[in-house]
């Protein structure tokens, strides 16, 4: 009993301060239950209004002002549907928006679009009803851009208005000042292409641009992304503006360039009729003042084509280049173009300009010392054939070139020059018949060695032309003459051989001059299957017949045997 006192004695003490304790909890829960019911009431109340601001706000009323503010931004005339205002957004939905364009490239919109959204300030406009725009963006968009023969786009003249100030000289035009937070456009779609109306547009499709702090007085940052023709995607990002507000093209800016999977053959920066294909990537920078440009970077190609009748090269080719644009002319300087294809590097300058719908070329080839065995997966790309079943192999290619015309149709000139070049897999002995054996050579090997070999060169849509051809076969001896190769492939070529076995560097000298000392024959058929055809008309010629008589009582026991043999035939027995 006396154990149990203290604790008898405690409870005594605290017991009305317990119970007061939870008389405070009770009342302080019961308060707390009724301040939860207020605020719950205040929300609910505060949605009411909300959900009910629409219907006693009436947003379709500020229609003129934004289809003015935007006509004066653009100097289009902008046409809108219905407005709705969202509360919980803070913007106001157009349900379609048209934007007209330079009347003198097209009667039809520049850009419609299934919606556009306007971002606001809810406070001025639900107290005020002040329309103050954070930020635009325009939903599905499709974009027709256009180009004159003159060079000059549809979208010149945007902004026009804004230069030519209000109709009103008291008023200040609201876009000279306007600033917005953001403007995008989402999941767009841009067709390029000129106003000749035979032109077939070029589709961008995933068009996606972002703007930031936009003003066309000053600087801005902004990002595009898009979906290629045929394939692939590109992304720019930089800086642009101020606008120019005479000539909205000539807007500057400084970007970055990422080009990726790009078909040359569907992008349309090339003509169909040029034969121009492959699969290129691009990286860069692009720089503009609005008068002048500047590209730099670095192109890489794969499956490379540059033939109507060519077929993809086997080999990446890689372009390191350098490009000086002025706008106003339609003209570029190629002041680097560094072309790689494996160990093979040739250089490119000159200038292309633009007339009409055409590239004019004035373009200059060094290609000093290629390696034959890396250009060799090349040929095809460019159309060449080789006789069927032969392949290049070793030496070096030399070419100066000249490259004038217009980018589909370009003309090729110049001195070409090869040395220690194997055609494994063709033997000409066999092909040339009885007049290998004048040479005192073998008549056949299983490959053609060429020594030294120069030619100029004249490729054009017409023709193809060899003048000068030099030759110098290990198996044969010297070879010179010249020739044409039409458009379908057909050889036509006159050719003299070199009838001395043992030959003297000053005696090559003289081979132009002492027609006595060749055999005269004919290369017909095409590329891949070439024919060798003795000139009959050359030989009766009174020297090249006692040349001839000399080396058939010689080397092949009578005339009707020699001539036999160079016509394929054999002597009668």
């Amino acid at each position: 009993m006396r154990a149990a006192y203290p604790a008898l004695a405690l409870a005594y003490r605290y017991t009305p301060a317990l119970l007061e304790l939870r008389l405070s909890l009770d009342e302080g829960m019961q308060l707390n239950q009724r301040t939860l019911k207020i605020a719950g009431i205040v929300v609910a109340g505060v949605l009411v209004i909300l959900l009910a601001l629409p219907l006693f706000i009436n947003v379709d009323s500020f229609r003129p002002k934004i289809e003015s503010l935007l006509t004066n931004t653009l100097g289009r005339q902008v046409t809108m549907g219905k407005l709705s205002l969202s509360i919980f957004s803070g913007s106001v939905t157009v349900e379609k928006v048209s934007f007209a364009d330079d009347p003198a490239f097209s009667k039809s919109p520049f850009v419609t679009a299934s919606s556009l959204k306007v971002g606001v300030k809810l406070l001025p406009l639900i107290f005020s009803k002040e329309l103050n725009v954070t930020g635009i963006l325009l939903e599905t968009p499709q974009i027709t851009l256009l180009k004159s023969p003159n060079g000059t786009w549809n979208f010149s003249s945007l902004g026009g208005a804004v230069e030519k100030g209000p109709s009103d000289p008291k008023e200040s035009p609201a876009s000279q000042n306007l600033t917005i937070a953001k403007m995008e456009i989402k999941n767009g779609k841009i067709a390029i292409g000129d106003t000749n109306s035979s032109s077939v547009l070029q589709v961008y499709e995933n068009v996606n641009v972002e703007m930031a702090n936009f003003s066309p007085t000053s600087r801005f940052p902004f990002e595009l992304t898009a979906d290629l023709p045929g394939g692939g995607n590109a992304k720019v990002s930089g800086k642009a503006g101020p606008m120019n507000l005479s000539d909205s093209a000539k807007t500057p800016f400084d970007a970055t360039v990422k080009v990726n999977d790009l078909d040359l053959a569907a992008s349309g920066f090339v003509s169909p009729g040029s034969g121009i294909g492959g699969v290129t990537d691009f990286e860069g920078t692009l720089n503009s003042n609005g008068n002048q440009a500047k590209v730099v970077g670095v192109i890489t190609c794969n499956e490379l084509k540059l033939s109507p009748k060519g077929t993809p090269a086997s080999k990446e080719v890689s372009v390191n280049y350098s490009l000086d644009a002025d706008l106003n002319a339609q003209s570029v300087i190629v002041t680097q173009a560094d072309v790689a294809i494996g160990k093979a590097t040739a250089r490119l300058t000159g200038t292309t300009r633009t007339r009409g719908d055409t590239q004019v070329l004035t373009i200059r080839l060094n290609a000093p010392n290629m390696p034959i065995d890396e250009l060799e997966a090349m040929l095809p790309a460019m159309g060449i054939k080789l006789p069927s079943g032969s392949k290049l192999k070793g030496g070096t290619l030399s070419a100066d070139l000249a490259i004038s015309g217009t980018l589909d149709q370009p003309v090729i000139a110049g001195p070409v020059r090869m040395s220690n070049v194997k055609l494994a897999g063709f033997d000409i002995g066999s092909k040339l018949g009885a007049l290998s054996s004048f040479t005192g050579k073998a008549r056949s090997s299983p490959d053609t060695t060429i020594q030294n070999a120069s030619l100029n060169a004249r490729v054009a849509p017409e023709m193809t032309k060899a003048d000068s051809i030099n030759v110098t076969i290990a198996s044969l001896g010297a070879v010179s003459g010249a020739g044409t190769v039409s458009p379908s492939g057909a050889l036509d070529f006159r050719m003299l051989a070199d009838l001395e076995s043992e030959r003297s560097d000053a005696r090559a000298d003289r081979r132009g001059r002492d027609s006595q000392r060749g055999i005269p024959f004919m290369i017909q058929g095409t590329a891949s299957n070439p024919t060798f055809v003795p000139d009959v008309a050359g030989m009766a010629g009174g020297a090249v017949s006692g040349a001839l008589q000399g080396a058939v009582s010689q080397r092949t026991g009578g005339p009707t045997s020699a001539v036999g043999g160079l016509l394929g035939r054999r002597k009668s027995k």
